[in-house]
């Protein structure tokens, strides 16, 4: 960026003025030109690239600025906030897989008795037919239910599968043993990704969303730190000139990193 006593010059307008006033009246000072963060970058790479922004400053030597010590305070604590709501989000998103995962046994168990309730061999039918019974107090609806009642059911069912009787007809059903198995390795993943949800919502307790969090990190940033040190720079580049550097490589790292990912997506 080229200024002229503190103001912004175009380069068009810049060369105007070097025809017009060659010599010792022409006093220019470069400066960097810091880029905004780009606004379509990922709540994963706001979080990253405000991380390494707050650690430039740690080291920048620019702790007794009247500013940027309370501007970093607040992207620090708006920062630590946005990483605990992606691990949420990330949670949730774990969670619901492992229950997409329980599902399918399920299915799977309920398809393979009521396949066999009518087979030829009698031993068959019969086992088929015992297991239907208990398997028809829970109902394959048990799989559109909330996590917790769907829970309570499947491991209820689990239960009753448990009894020997239930056992030695899940033996012959071809497959019944290993359908019975894989609902509860199932059930057991499902489990620890529930404790893990819950703790990462116990740690963010009523902050908001990953994606609203990111915006206010995007405005501390943009509107008020770019803005800033842009000013500072023009200011007084000698002592801000390093930290302003600093600070354009790393957003324009992070920029560089999302204008290529909408190249290459642009319908994303």
């Amino acid at each position: 960026m080229l200024t002229y006593n503190g103001s912004c010059l175009a380069e068009s307008t810049f060369l105007s003025f070097v025809k017009l006033c060659p010599g010792p009246c022409l006093t220019i000072n470069f400066t960097t030109m810091i880029e905004k963060l780009n606004s379509k970058s990922r709540a994963t790479e706001v979080a990253a690239t405000s991380t390494r922004l707050v650690e430039a400053y740690k080291s920048s030597g620019l702790s007794t600025d009247a500013h940027l010590p309370g501007m970093f305070t607040t992207i620090g604590t708006r920062t630590n906030a946005l990483t605990l709501a992606i691990r949420r989000t990330k949670a949730e998103s774990e969670l619901e897989a492992k229950d997409e995962g329980r599902d399918q046994p399920v299915r799977g168990l309920f398809f393979l008795i009521k396949a066999h309730a009518a087979h030829p061999d009698s031993s068959i039918r019969a086992a088929a037919l015992k297991l239907e019974k208990v398997f028809d107090k829970y109902g394959l609806k048990m799989v559109s239910e909330s996590f917790a009642t769907e829970s309570a059911l499947v491991n209820s069912l689990l239960g009753d599968l448990a009894a020997p009787e239930m056992q030695a007809a899940l033996a012959l059903l071809p497959g019944g043993a290993e359908i019975l198995a894989a609902l509860q390795t199932a059930q057991s993943e499902f489990d620890t990704a529930r404790v893990a949800y819950e703790t990462e919502r116990a740690r963010e307790g009523n902050e908001a969303n990953a994606t609203e969090i990111k915006k206010e990190v995007l405005t501390l940033i943009n509107d008020k730190l770019v803005l800033y040190l842009r000013g500072m720079e023009a200011v007084d580049e000698a002592a801000y000139g390093e930290f302003a550097r600093t600070l354009a490589t790393i957003i324009a790292d992070n920029n560089v990193v999302v204008k290529k990912r909408f190249a290459k997506e642009p319908g994303e």
